[in-house]
Formats: C-alpha cells, structure tokens, sequence
C-alpha cells in the first residue's frame, strides 16, 4: 500500500510539473488568435524560456486578428485606440520586457520595451529588417503563414540582439536564418526602385527626342 500510495504522490507531482512548465513555456505568447501555428509557438516559448533565465528579459507576443474597430475609424483616432490599448498591455508585463504587437485588419506591427532596452533595441531595424517584409510579402503563403514567420522571425531577432550585447549564446538561437529573408526583401526593394528609376530616365529620355 505504502508503495502504491508513493506512485501517486510521484505521478501527481509529476503531472504538477509537467503543467507549471507549460504554464511557464506560454506566458510569452499573450494572444495569438490563433494566426501563429504550433511550430513557431514552441520555438518561440523556447526561445523566451532561455531568454528570460539566461538574460533576465522577458520577451512576449500580442497577435490579433482584429481590434474590433470600426471600417470608417479616423487614422488619428485608430492610432489613439491602438497605443493606449497596448498601453494596457504592457503595465501588467514583468520588467525588463519587450512587447511585439501585431494587429492584421489593422496592418500594425510594433515593438515596445522598457527603458533598461532603449540602448540595446532599435525598433525600427527589428521591425523593417525581420518582421514587415515578411508581413508584406506579395507570395502565396496564407495569412497563417505569414504572420507565423514574421512573429518568430522578429521573436528571435530580438532575443539574438540582447544576448549579443551581453555576449551571451543562445542555445535556441535560430540564428542567421531569419536574416536571409530580410536580405533578399532589401534586394528585391533596391531592385525595384533602380528598375524605377531607369524606367524614368529612358521615358524622359525618349519624350526628348
């Protein structure tokens, strides 16, 4: 009896693990709506488990279908509702924190963090360099796909900054894998804007004769 009752306090500290592990593995992904698919929610709960306990930053992800804002909102009142809604959300984060926010119908992406990551962030390099091109690819992968790769893309990417500025390796690094695809979007972008502008020239040149 004694062993069978020592077999059920070992399984129901096990299943009591087991649980505290996941609950732990998805405090990082706040809200999905189900637009991130399950391999990229793993690597990011791995990624911002060793980010949190080898750096001490907590990285988190709020995705969102929708707002529930209106079709005919003005801009200046739809970028009102969408900072003071991620106002909301950061005051309840665990400091030092980074906050990718992603909102589809709305097309907004951004990237808040506490003031102890002001000199090691730059939002506007993450954002443009890992997360829109992806976002804004014209290729036939779904919204599903898209949205799933951008969040791990720019997951990772900031994750890899901070641990570069402490000089830290992460195990779960996905490293330059994300870069590849930031690459071959500036490409195509300068690609595009010289085929532009020589577009350009030979019409005006062409006007002339």
């Amino acid at each position: 009896m004694k062993n069978i009752n020592f077999m059920k306090i070992g399984v129901i500290f096990s299943l009591l693990f087991f649980l505290c592990q996941n609950l732990s593995a998805q405090e990082f992904i706040l809200n999905d709506d189900k637009l991130i698919d399950n391999r990229a929610k793993e690597k990011i709960n791995q990624i911002g488990a060793e980010t949190k306990s080898k750096l001490g930053v907590n990285i988190y992800v709020y995705a969102k279908s929708n707002l529930g804002l209106d079709e005919n909102i003005k801009t200046k009142d739809k970028i009102d509702f969408i900072k003071n809604h991620e106002n909301q959300i950061i005051t309840s984060l665990e400091k030092p924190y980074v906050l990718l926010s992603i909102s589809v119908e709305e097309t907004h992406v951004n990237l808040l963090f506490s003031d102890e990551l002001k000199e090691v962030l730059d939002k506007n390099d993450i954002l443009n360099g890992y997360v829109v091109p992806l976002l804004a690819s014209n290729d036939k992968n779904t919204l599903f796909a898209k949205v799933s790769a951008a969040t791990l893309n720019g997951y990772a990417a900031v994750a890899d900054t901070i641990a570069e500025s402490k000089n830290i390796k992460l195990e779960s690094s996905i490293g330059n894998a994300g870069k590849v695809s930031s690459t071959v979007w500036r490409v195509l972008m300068y690609t595009m804007v010289l085929l532009g502008l020589l577009a350009y020239t030979y019409a005006v040149l062409k006007k002339r004769k």
